[in-house]
């Protein structure tokens, strides 16, 4: 009787199994949305309470907290009327699109022909440059910035949009170089023999088939680029410095007062720099993760 009653036992203790499982399952699955809702308030109460400031007037926000609108809840959006207008970030804003769009396009396309000639075209010491390319990412930008300003003052570079430029692409070429080559080290090196068979060249080759597959990466590195040089504070003051050409960064950073007050106007100008970046990362979200993963697996 035990030998029959084995399986029947088995059986149970299986059914069991199964039953504990979605349970576990749907536990975990809480647990994980509860962590996940305590990250995002940490990240959202901050932001809130800056959105929040940058609608309050300068009396309240110089002198009470953000939390207080709750029982005062004054709103007004002529900071941000301030900020355009009188403080003339429009134009500033006018220079963040003159300096980036240039230094987001130019390594781009630099970089992908570097990373095409690593991948696809043999050389001497190929290898060897890719490691020394890949090296500089090790070396901190601002050890540069000395020597650059030297030379481009002796060339009356200094102030221009071009001086940012050449900045961030130089800076940025090193990632784009990396982060282009991995990608097209993915892709069939079929294709690329079929073209070669019919007499493609290597221009033909990288425009045609190389290029349109590569969007994801091309993409990726965008959103990377295009977010570094618009929230640029730093190379900004090096070499275009406060004046006719300052991005909306450093216009920004002029709204704050020697006492440290007009935290309204810089939460609003603040905000207002925001739209652009979030519509670029919103409009190419879809290729951002494709064309970080690319060459982490094989298969």
């Amino acid at each position: 009787m035990a030998t029959l009653q084995a399986p029947a036992t088995t059986a149970s203790k299986e059914t069991t199994r199964k039953a504990k499982a979605p349970r576990d399952r749907g536990s975990r699955s809480w647990l994980v949305r509860i962590v996940l809702g305590v990250i995002c308030a940490l990240w959202l109460i901050p932001l809130l309470g800056a959105f929040i400031t940058s609608l309050r007037p300068e009396q309240d926000a110089n002198t009470t907290g953000w939390w207080t609108v709750l029982s005062n809840p004054d709103l007004t959006l002529s900071n941000y009327r301030n900020v355009i207008v009188q403080a003339d970030l429009g134009s500033a804003f006018i220079n963040s699109f003159a300096i980036t769009l240039p230094a987001t396009f130019i390594p781009i396309l630099l970089a992908a022909f570097a990373a095409y000639a690593f991948v696809f075209i043999e050389f001497r010491g190929r290898e060897a440059l890719f490691i020394l390319v890949f090296s500089m990412l090790v070396i901190p930008n601002f050890v540069a910035f000395v020597p650059i300003l030297k030379i481009y003052a002796n060339i009356h570079l200094a102030g221009q949009f071009p001086a940012a430029w050449l900045a961030h692409v130089g800076f940025g070429m090193s990632l784009a170089i990396y982060i282009f080559r991995n990608y097209m080290a993915t892709l069939p090196k079929t294709i690329i023999e079929s073209a070669q068979i019919d007499g493609a060249s290597h221009f033909q080759t990288f425009y045609r088939l190389i290029l349109p597959m590569s969007v994801p990466a091309l993409a990726s590195f965008a959103i990377f680029q295009f977010l570094w040089v618009w929230n640029d504070l730093l190379v900004a003051l090096i070499f275009i410095q406060p004046g006719p050409n300052e991005p909306i960064t450093v216009g920004t950073a002029q709204l704050i007062g020697q006492q440290g007050q007009n935290f309204n106007l810089v939460t609003a100008g603040g905000f207002f720099s925001m739209i652009v970046p979030v519509l670029v990362f919103l409009s190419l979200q879809r290729y951002f993760v494709r064309g970080l993963t690319a060459g982490a697996v094989k298969g």
